[in-house]
């Protein structure tokens, strides 16, 4: 979950910018093709330890499996 999380996030930010870049500069392919997967790559090291811990607190809260109060 979290790993989808991310993706999904990331998608969200980048494909703006992807679309702004595309439509205001002229780069090139070559260009293109070393920054938007090196800044995706970046972006989702940055934001998968903050996703695991979103999600293991949700599920924390819930009573999920593996935190049930059983003794």
């Amino acid at each position: 979950m979290p790993a989808y999380l991310v993706v999904l996030v990331i998608g969200h930010i980048l494909i703006p910018f992807v679309v702004a870049a595309n439509l205001k500069f002229n780069l090139s392919t070559g260009l293109q093709m070393a920054l938007w997967p090196a800044l995706a790559m970046f972006l989702a090291v940055l934001l998968i330890q903050p996703a695991k811990g979103i999600v293991i607190g949700f599920q924390w809260a819930q009573r999920m499996h593996g935190f049930s109060r059983r003794h």
